[in-house]
Formats: C-alpha cells, structure tokens, sequence
C-alpha cells in the first residue's frame, strides 16, 4: 500500500512496450463497483475471493505490466499463483514511514480508515512482508526514488542482459 505499484507499473509499461494493467481497476472496471464498496458488502473475504480471479486472469496474458492490490498476497491461493507465473514478480518494498508520507491524505483504502495508520501499516509490513518476499523474483526498496526513477531502475535491470 502506497509503494507505487499502478504508477511504477505504468512508467515501466511505457519503457518495455508493454501493456498495463492493475488488479483493482480491473476489478472495478468489471464490477462497476470500487473496491471500497466491494469490501463494505462482501467484506474482505469476499473481495480476496474477487481479486484472485482477476489475478488468474491476468496472468494468462502475455507482454504485460500487472499492478496488483497490496493485499494480494494475504491469501495463499493467490501468492501461489505469483510463484507459478512465468511472470518475473517484483517486490517495491517500502517503509512505513514512506507509506504515511505518501498516503497522507489517501480516503479510499479501506484497511486505512479511521485513527492509527501507523500501527495498522506497521502490523500490516509485519504480517505481509515475508508474504511477498516469497512470491518476489526481485525486490526494489520504493522510498527514495520517483515511481520514474524507480521504473527506470527496474526497466535497466530487467532489460541488461538483451
């Protein structure tokens, strides 16, 4: 949550000429719901239910960028579906205090409403972490970098060896 993923997602699209595509507005592209309303009527159950679907779907096309929820990983029919993927996973792992800094004024997420956004995100990085740092082919600390540099970054590893 707040790592960049749709915006880094879209600069590295852009650089390797592929196609972009997030989880979440898929979903609501689909629903024609957000995702916070998804999570108020079908809880979060029922959206995790929601979201593995979408990101089999996805997974099934070629030549694409796929930002996922920050949650992705909490179930483990999903992670297993990361780790199988022919898709080279990648982990923006970002800190707490980057988070809060970036989702400051944030209203839609909805494991971030009411008080105690720091405990929530710090027992959220505890719980998920090690979650994506299983599923992840490689891991890019977001935090210091712009989602531009970061794509950038991302972009020259990914493509050094062609």
């Amino acid at each position: 949550m707040g790592a960049g993923k749709t915006t880094v997602g879209k600069q590295l699209a852009l650089r390797l000429g592929k196609t972009f595509c997030d989880v979440d507005q898929e979903l609501e592209k689909r629903t024609g719901v957000s995702v916070n309303l998804i999570f108020e009527i079908e809880q979060e159950a029922g959206f995790r239910a929601r979201e593995r679907a979408m990101l089999a779907e996805l997974l099934q096309r070629d030549n694409s960028i796929i930002a996922t929820g920050g949650g992705v990983v909490v179930t483990q029919e999903s992670r297993q579906l990361l780790q199988a993927t022919d898709h080279t996973v990648v982990y923006l792992k970002t800190a707490v205090k980057h988070q809060l800094k970036r989702l400051k004024r944030d209203k839609q997420r909805p494991l971030l409403q009411g008080t105690g956004r720091r405990e929530r995100l710090m027992k959220l990085a505890k719980e998920r972490n090690p979650w994506y740092e299983s599923v992840a082919d490689l891991t890019f600390a977001s935090g210091r970098n712009s989602a531009y540099g970061m794509a950038q970054k991302i972009a020259d590893y990914l493509t050094k060896d062609t």
